[in-house]
């Protein structure tokens, strides 16, 4: 049997998931219930053709989507499930009971959920398919965005933890397995913790929202685009690296403290009024456009793959 994937769910997630599937040679089978599935698909069809051909690739180098009627469909021949359904924590369970009965006894079974554990979707599946469960957890877009957070369940056998992250690399993501799970996984851990920082700093008068998004953008972003956290560190401490960073800031860090913080509608109104003021009502299409060239400009520096366009 050839290498086939399946994507259950056709929103954001996973209609992006299913582009980059196509575009890096595999026969894609999608379903959703959506009523304009047909449309959404034959949209990506089209994406992945015109992109090929932007980038010279041959037909023969490229895979298929197909529209599918149900999760039985779908799974029947796949070697890789990738599950982008709603983010809900009672039905997720019960998809995957659907999809370990009608999926390939040696398929992977990867769920894109950014908050729920591979533990709790497999809880009440049998040890065989339990071991087969494991989290892709992409950034968004996945299409565009290197990373996808491979996280284990205590169930998860090694060898399903190996074949994610080589199915990943195999579309050009640059996935990092996590030694164990933990809730939000790393990436929204990391992202909820300056998430709150940015809104306390604005709700108590520090700083305007804008202001602080040029602060992130002109400092920090920038730095973090070319380094990562502890080797940022590593480097910003001299001749004693990490050790000497912490040695001549690690205290007067750690005397910073909390401002207050109200997340609630009434103490974000502050919050809501300057955001929207400053990048309109709702967010624009040509904002996320900038977005993804900017994103797209800091790949090719790094000589990463950014050949894959909006789907």
């Amino acid at each position: 049997m050839s290498f086939c994937v399946a994507v259950i769910g056709a929103g954001t997630i996973g209609r992006s998931f299913a582009w980059l599937f196509a575009r890096s040679g595999y026969s894609v089978a999608v379903f959703d219930p959506r009523e304009d599935l047909a449309e959404v698909v034959s949209e990506l069809q089209a994406a992945v053709s015109a992109d090929a051909a932007a980038h010279n690739m041959l037909a023969s180098e490229l895979g298929s989507l197909t529209l599918v009627e149900s999760v039985e469909t779908a799974v029947a021949q796949a070697s890789f499930v990738q599950e982008s359904g709603p983010e809900d924590p009672q039905a997720k369970p019960k998809l995957f009971a659907q999809i370990a009965a009608a999926a390939p006894l040696d398929a992977v079974l990867a769920t894109s959920s950014s908050t729920i554990p591979a533990s709790l979707i497999a809880r009440q599946l049998p040890t065989q398919a339990a071991a087969r469960v494991i989290v892709g957890h992409p950034f968004n877009p996945p299409h565009l965005m290197p990373l996808v957070e491979v996280v284990p369940a205590p169930a998860t056998s090694p060898d399903t933890v190996e074949r994610a992250l080589e199915f990943y690399r195999s579309c050009g993501r640059e996935p990092v397995a996590l030694n164990r799970e933990v809730r939000g996984f790393v990436g929204n851990r990391l992202q909820n913790a300056l998430m709150k920082e940015a809104i306390s700093l604005v709700e108590n008068g520090v700083i305007s929202a804008p202001d602080l998004d040029a602060v992130m953008k002109n400092s920090l972003g920038l730095r973090w685009s070319a380094v990562g956290q502890f080797e940022a560190m590593h480097l910003g401490g001299g001749e004693k690296g990490i050790r000497g960073f912490m040695h001549h800031i690690g205290t007067s860090f750690a005397e910073i403290g909390e401002l207050p913080l109200d997340l609630s509608d009434a103490g974000m109104a502050e919050v809501y009024a300057q955001v929207e003021q400053a990048y309109g009502q709702t967010p624009s299409d040509a904002g996320a456009e900038a977005r993804d060239r900017a994103q797209r400009a800091v790949l090719e520096s790094r000589g990463q793959d950014s050949t894959h366009s909006e789907e």
